[in-house]
């Protein structure tokens, strides 16, 4: 059943609108996040701009139905350019009570909800904490809504009736595949590109690859069938510039970002990592690509994770290694290391919510003071952002680079917001991207009578010789050494030379970046909203909301955070207020004030969740 030619009903009109934000939440069991992530991919071969929210649950497993155990999946698509996942929802796809609960306050009042009957059961009901004989579907509280009520649970097991050798619970996990169907005949979609995806995902189990199939066809057509919904959906292409896209998450982004820098120095890459959220993906992401010479090491802790690519880095190849937070506080000691050795390393922190273990699944922006100054003694290293899921490969491609070109680890910082989030990617050629010079010493040069390692050439940066290289050999570890001959040094005069000498390296890569520029806006006037890291699309749309309201604002970017462009301190002064908003408690801005002596104004948000445009738009509007 289900499975004949879609008979069109005159009752359902087709409608074109230009902006749609759809949240798929219900236990984390439900496929939810499959489900958002189909929906992406389909819509990202139609050619229509969009950003995600992934929104997981903390807990590994949390008890089924109860409301830690939500896993939601936001998704943004338009007609028009999208920067953000949106402030709230259109439609809301609830399979249970709990993701109810959860989530309608981020739906708009007249929202469209699609909601799973049978998980708003009494058992479902209980656990969501709603009072005894409370049911939100039959008690007149969503009376504000469009509420469609869909038994899923049950249309999926009539779907797949004939299927006699799959048991209950493995024909219920293919509810999330009707629910697909649904959205997909709603937003006028075809299912070619999640059949395929079946086909390639369960190939090799032919019971499990069909009724998933047939339960996706089924979900389909009973949005045709069912006639609950008077008119389906159509958002047209959006207006990008040209080329090939592709739908691209951070981590993966950043992965392919660190390929990238490899294949153009001609160096192997080696990832020395401890598993962790957010950061994991990019182990799994790295392991697939051995064919790229990239070489993994799961190591037994974060220690011996960094450890293992500082020694990689010694021997001539691509150190990294890839934490969250609390591993970034147990690899300080060895990036103090890494930065006394003076050999390339990247340090790839993806951000989550703090402190200790803190937030596990949720985004912040928390740790750009530990970036910063989280090492003992004086040990300034290069630090770097990205600003959304495709700019991870740009900068993780500059992270390589400066590494490399400079003789310095460099930390990288994402988030999770950026690094689960997917947007379209106009990927480039390889032959558009610039190589990274390598120079390895490999002799004496002419006149040379000793090598000095500690040599500093016109960017500050040591020689890189490979251990074994025969007359090269040359002391590394810890202690403090002596200028040039790198032997041990006590000397408290030689101490602080070297302490400003690595210093003024590090400030030096300030004359290898490019000038700071401004996002939007003009380039003067009354105020200046300064972002770094994953606040971008926030700020870009609140942003140029305002300056179509013939408001005096602009907005600038940061990318490189240690050293700033050498113009930022002249780009502030030509604002009267500058703002700058922040998913921690007001880290970027106290650097800010130090360093320009700008009497910055924070806005700062610690939720786990992203600042959202109106928020924006309210905060920096008591400013003009």
């Amino acid at each position: 059943m289900y499975l004949r030619a879609p008979i069109k009903s005159n009752m359902q009109k087709e409608v074109v609108l230009q902006d749609v934000v759809i949240k798929f939440a219900g236990d984390s069991g439900d496929g939810m996040q499959l489900t958002g992530q189909q929906f992406t991919n389909n819509t990202a071969l139609l050619g229509i701009d969009l950003a995600t929210f992934p929104d997981f649950p903390a807990e590994i497993r949390a008890p089924l139905g109860t409301l830690p155990g939500v896993s939601g999946f936001q998704i943004h698509f338009s007609s028009n350019r999208v920067y953000t996942p949106g402030d709230i929802c259109d439609v809301l796809v609830a399979m249970n009570a709990a993701a109810l609960k959860v989530n309608l306050k981020s739906l708009k009042k007249g929202g469209k909800i699609i909601a799973n009957i049978e998980g708003f059961d009494t058992k479902n009901l209980r656990l969501a904490a709603y009072p005894d004989g409370v049911n939100p579907l039959e008690d007149g509280s969503l009376d504000g809504y469009d509420l469609t009520k869909v038994d899923v649970t049950k249309l999926t097991r009539e779907a797949l009736k004939a299927y006699t050798d799959l048991g209950i619970k493995e024909r219920d996990r293919a509810k999330n595949m009707f629910v697909l169907g649904m959205i997909y005949w709603l937003y006028n979609r075809d299912l070619d590109t999640t059949i395929e995806y079946l086909k390639d995902k369960f190939k090799k189990k032919e019971s499990i690859l069909n009724s998933n199939i047939d339960v996706l066809k089924a979900g389909y057509y009973y949005g045709e069938t069912a006639e609950l919904f008077n008119s389906r959906y159509k958002v047209e292409r959006a207006k990008m510039d040209p080329g090939t896209y592709r739908s691209i998450m951070g981590n993966q982004a950043l992965s392919m970002g660190l390929i990238a820098a490899a294949q153009k120095s001609g160096l192997q890459l080696f990832l020395g990592s401890y598993p962790i959220t957010p950061a994991t993906d990019i182990l799994h992401e790295l392991s697939k690509y051995k064919n790229f010479n990239v070489r993994t090491f799961q190591a037994e802790d974060e220690i011996a994770g960094i450890s293992a690519a500082i020694g990689a880095s010694y021997g001539g190849s691509i150190g990294l290694t890839t934490t969250s937070g609390p591993g970034m506080a147990l690899k300080t000691e060895a990036m103090g290391l890494a930065m006394m050795l003076e050999i390339p390393l990247v340090i790839v922190n993806i951000q989550r919510g703090g402190p200790s273990t803190g937030l596990p699944t949720k985004t912040e922006q928390s740790d750009l003071m530990q970036a910063y100054y989280g090492r003992n003694g004086e040990a300034p290293i290069p630090i770097i952002s990205a600003s959304t899921p495709s700019d991870c490969f740009e900068m993780a491609f500059e992270a390589v680079r400066i590494a490399l070109q400079h003789m310095t680890p460099v930390i990288l910082l994402s988030d999770g917001y950026i690094a689960n989030g997917a947007e379209p990617w106009k990927f480039p050629t390889s032959s558009s991207l610039p190589t990274i010079e390598v120079k390895f010493k490999k002799a004496l040069d002419k006149g040379e009578e000793k090598f000095l390692p500690y040599k500093r050439n016109e960017k500050g940066a040591r020689p890189w010789a490979i251990p074994g290289t025969p007359g090269l050999e040359h002391r590394i570890g810890g202690l403090e050494k002596q200028a040039e001959t790198g032997n041990v040094s006590y000397d408290s005069e030689n101490h602080e030379f070297m302490v400003k000498a690595r210093e003024a390296k590090v400030e030096k890569i300030a004359d290898y970046i490019p000038l700071q520029t401004i996002d939007s806006g003009a380039e003067k006037g009354k105020v200046l909203i300064l972002g770094w890291g994953s606040t971008y699309g926030t700020i870009k749309s609140a942003a140029l909301h305002l300056q179509s309201q013939g408001k005096q604002v602009s907005h600038a970017h940061i990318k490189y955070m240690r050293p700033f462009p050498k113009n930022l301190g002249d780009i502030l002064k030509n604002f009267e207020t500058v703002v700058i908003p922040e998913i921690n408690n007001g880290q970027l801005i106290k650097i800010i004030r130090d360093k320009y002596f700008v009497d910055a104004k924070g806005y700062n948000k610690i939720m786990g969740v992203p600042i959202t445009k109106q928020e924006l738009v309210t905060a920096v509007e008591q400013y003009l």
